[in-house]
C-alpha cells in the first residue's frame, strides 16, 4: 500500500546556508539582513506598497486589527467559512463579527450578501482569498468607498495570485500572507502584513516594533526612541525570514509545480463533475489558479465521510477543512441566528487533496485512480 501524506514541507536546499548567513552576522533577532531582502523582495516583485514580516499571519491580522483602530462595538464583516484567525484578531479588540456566506462557486465571501449586513458601526470588511483564488474585489472595493469602510484582504492563501492582473494583497487597504508550512512558500510559522495605504505606514512600524518608533530611531529621523502606541512583538527571528529566503528565491519553480498537479487533478476528475457526482474548484474569469490547493465538493457529509475513509484505506491522507465560525462553540451564541447554507454545505461537503512540490505525477494518477473508483468509474 502507497503512503500519500496530506502535506510535505519543501526545501530548496538553501535554507541552512541562510540560516548560517544569517548567524554570521552576529544578529538574529527581528529586522535583520534577510529580514529587509523578504520584505524588499515583496515590495519589488509584486508592488505592495510596504511590507513587514510577522511571526504568524496571526500576528498580521492583529496588527491589521489594531491599525483599522478597532474599538468595543464596531462590526467587522467576514466570512463564515474561514479559519479562526481571520475575526479572532478582530475579536481581541472589542469588534462584533458580522458574518456573511459563501458563493455557490467558490468559498469566497459572497458579495450579494455583504451590504444587507452593513450598518452604522461597520468599519471593516475582511475578504478571504480561498485557495488562492480571488474575492471578486472590485465589488468589495465600491461597497468599501461608498460606506466609508476599510478592506483588510486575508491573503493567506494566496501568494502569487491575481485579480484582473493585480496581485492579490494589494487591493485592500491592508493586507496579510501567511508563510506556515502547509503554504506554497514556507517559513515552518511565519506571515507578513502588507501596507497598501501610506497613512497607515508610519504607525505599523510602531506596531510592528512593541509600540515603540524604535525603526525611526535607527533610521535617524529621532535622536532617542520611546514608547509611544500600542504595539507588541510581532517580528519574526532573522533566522525565519532566511528560511523564507531561501523559497522565495525558488518561487517560479514552486508554483509551476504546484499549477502542474492542480491541473493534472483538474483534468482527471472532470469526469466526475461532468456526470454530477461532485463539484470541482471553479476560477472565476477575473482571477488566477496559484496551487495552493486542489479541493473537491462531495453531496453531503456522509459520502465525503465514506471517501475519506476510501482513501485512507490506500494510503492517501486527505483532510476537510473549516467548520463555520458561526456554529462555532465560541461564537454560535453571539451570532444573529441567520441561516449561512453555503458555508455549512462547504464545512460539510469540502475534500482537501494531496498537494505538495514533491508530489510525483503517479501519486497524483493514483489518487484520481481511487477516487474514480469510489465512484464507479475504472
Amino acid at each position: 500500500m502507497m503512503d500519500i501524506p496530506f502535506n510535505k514541507p519543501y526545501l530548496t536546499g538553501k535554507e541552512t546556508d541562510y540560516i548560517k548567513q544569517a548567524v554570521a552576522t552576529g544578529k538574529i533577532s527581528g529586522n535583520g539582513l534577510f529580514t529587509k531582502k523578504c520584505q524588499s523582495f515583496f515590495e519589488r516583485h509584486y508592488g505592495f506598497n510596504k511590507t513587514l514580516l510577522t511571526s504568524s499571519c496571526t500576528d498580521a491580522l492583529e496588527m491589521a486589527a489594531i491599525l483599522c483602530s478597532i474599538e468595543p462595538g464596531d462590526e467587522v464583516i467576514a466570512p463564515s467559512f474561514t479559519f479562526v484567525s481571520t475575526v479572532n484578531a478582530f475579536v481581541l479588540r472589542g469588534a462584533k463579527i458580522v458574518f456573511a456566506d459563501s458563493e455557490d462557486l467558490t468559498p469566497n465571501i459572497n458579495v450579494a450578501a455583504i451590504e444587507p449586513l452593513i450598518t452604522s458601526k461597520t468599519k471593516v470588511i475582511v475578504p478571504v482569498h480561498y485557495a488562492g483564488i480571488a474575492c471578486n474585489m472590485n465589488g468589495i472595493l465600491d461597497l468599501a468607498k461608498a460606506y466609508n469602510i476599510l478592506v483588510v484582504e486575508d491573503a493567506a492563501q494566496a501568494i502569487d495570485s491575481y485579480y484582473l492582473e493585480k496581485p492579490l494583497g494589494s487591493l485592500g487597504h491592508l493586507a496579510t500572507f501567511s508563510f506556515h508550512e502547509t503554504k506554497n512558500i514556507i517559513a515552518g510559522e511565519g506571515g507578513m502584513l502588507v501596507v497598501n495605504d501610506d497613512t497607515f505606514s508610519k504607525r505599523s512600524e510602531i506596531i510592528w516594533e512593541k509600540g515603540t518608533n524604535r525603526a525611526a530611531f535607527f533610521r535617524g529621523e529621532v535622536d532617542k526612541y520611546g514608547w509611544v502606541d500600542i504595539g507588541s512583538s510581532f517580528l519574526p527571528s532573522d533566522t525565519i525570514a532566511a528560511f523564507l529566503y531561501a523559497q522565495l528565491e525558488h518561487i517560479v519553480d514552486i508554483q509551476t509545480r504546484r499549477k502542474n498537479i492542480w491541473n493534472l487533478y483538474m483534468n482527471g476528475l472532470k469526469i466526475l463533475e461532468t456526470k454530477g457526482l461532485l463539484t470541482l474548484p471553479s476560477v472565476p474569469e477575473y482571477a488566477t489558479n496559484n496551487g495552493h490547493m486542489f479541493y473537491l465538493v462531495c453531496k453531503d457529509l456522509d459520502e465525503r465521510s465514506r471517501l475519506i475513509n476510501h482513501l485512507k484505506h490506500q494510503g492517501i491522507m486527505t483532510v476537510f477543512h473549516y467548520l463555520s465560525l458561526h456554529k462555532s462553540p465560541y461564537y454560535e451564541k453571539r451570532h444573529d441566528g441567520r441561516e449561512l447554507p453555503n458555508s455549512d454545505r462547504y464545512s460539510n461537503c469540502l475534500l482537501r487533496l494531496p498537494l505538495y512540490f514533491e508530489l510525483r505525477d503517479q501519486d497524483v494518477e493514483v489518487i484520481i485512480a481511487s477516487i474514480l473508483a469510489f465512484f464507479g468509474y475504472k
